[in-house]
């Protein structure tokens, strides 16, 4: 008898549905700045894809759990499940992330695409993630950002860099801007608006035109310096504790990656219209846009690529991750070239790939 009430137990446990995981997910983003729209867009998914059964998202507008700069440490102990990012944020943690988040003068957001789905990126956003036990899905890229909003100083030239406060973030863009004399501050997006209008810092460059007209630069700035050289383009995502992601089953964890592919491919013609939509709203608000011409984006290549080689060759992994995407750039140049100008963005004259392999071992 015990031994049928022992076989019957075990058959109704095995028959039993799975206990329903529930995630918690924030992100770095307060509901005021649009890029808030691509989690948003990759949870409401996510949920629609998953069964109800097995895992459901409640996700959480940035600043309302933890602040930004602590989202990361939240996921990796586990604290909450989930994380949205900018991959830039955590370059204090390992310069590897950099490149992971942006590039300066490098990749387009096509470039970010092909290189994350079919040259090995995916595989370094995990292995660098992975150093702090999370799970990495990209799935939100933007093109190059607006550059730099200046309240009294239009910037037309390189020389006009020289002596300016800007914000700006990243690593390797703080040191390129630097040799090109100008000094950079680091601040939370959240800041900048009051730093602005209170004279702290001389301009600013936060996201594409439309993230920057929803948070009001417009009416702290007059000029608009362009193309966005700092940030090529900008890679987000979600952490996940692997410890959550390793609880899912195969099917699940197989749905959120559908969900953040194709989250990925929305969030690029998403912010297209935005930024197209929002570059009309600046010349209505009477911003004066500047473009740098072609000799001074030359003049910034050149420096830019002593840069990220000499912030590469600090770091193996930094230098393993820019190594793959400068070899992505080398092998897609034969077909990219070729089918010029129906091609798909430019090839930059990039950092030695030598250089930066040898500093990779």
């Amino acid at each position: 008898m015990k031994h049928l009430l022992t076989t019957a137990a075990l058959a109704l446990a095995a028959a039993a549905p799975a206990m329903a995981e529930t995630w918690t997910m924030t992100s770095t983003w307060p509901s005021s700045l649009e890029l808030i729209e691509i989690d948003k867009h990759w949870v409401e998914l996510a949920n629609s894809l998953v069964d109800d059964d097995k895992l459901t998202i409640e996700f959480y507008e940035g600043g309302s759990l933890v602040p930004a700069g602590e989202v990361f440490g939240a996921v990796e102990s586990g604290t909450i499940q989930a994380g949205a990012d900018w991959p830039g944020y955590w370059a204090g943690r390992d310069s590897a992330f950099s490149p992971l988040a942006t590039t300066a003068s490098l990749f387009n957001a096509v470039d970010y695409v092909n290189w994350i789905q079919e040259w090995g990126g995916a595989d370094l956003y995990n292995e660098v993630y992975g150093k702090f036990g999370m799970v990495y899905l990209p799935y939100g890229v933007t093109n190059n950002e607006s550059g730099f909003r200046t309240v009294s100083k239009a910037i037309k030239t390189v020389d006009d860099l020289k002596g300016l406060r800007l914000r700006l973030s990243g690593l390797e863009q703080g040191k390129l801007l630097e040799k090109l004399g100008g000094n950079q501050v680091s601040m939370a997006g959240g800041e900048i608006y009051q730093s602005l209008e209170r004279g702290v810092i001389d301009g600013a460059e936060f996201s594409t035109p439309n993230v920057d007209f929803s948070g009001g630069f417009q009416q702290v700035t007059k000029y608009w310096s362009t193309p966005g050289w700092h940030q090529s383009s900008s890679v987000f995502g979600v952490m996940i504790n692997k410890a959550s992601w390793d609880a899912l089953d195969d099917e699940t964890r197989e749905r959120l990656e559908i969900a953040a592919d194709a989250t990925m491919l929305w969030s690029l013609a998403f912010t297209e219209k935005r930024a197209t939509e929002a570059f009309a709203q600046f010349t209505e608000a009477g911003t004066e846009i500047n473009r740098l011409d072609d000799a001074a984006l030359e003049q910034i290549q050149t420096l830019a690529n002593e840069t990220i080689q000499e912030v590469a060759c600090e770091n193996p992994l930094s230098a393993k991750v820019y190594a793959s995407q400068i070899s992505y750039l080398q092998d897609y140049a034969t077909w990219r070239d070729a089918s010029a100008p129906f091609n798909l963005g430019r090839t930059p004259n990039g950092p030695d790939l030598a250089a930066i392999q040898a500093c990779a071992q």
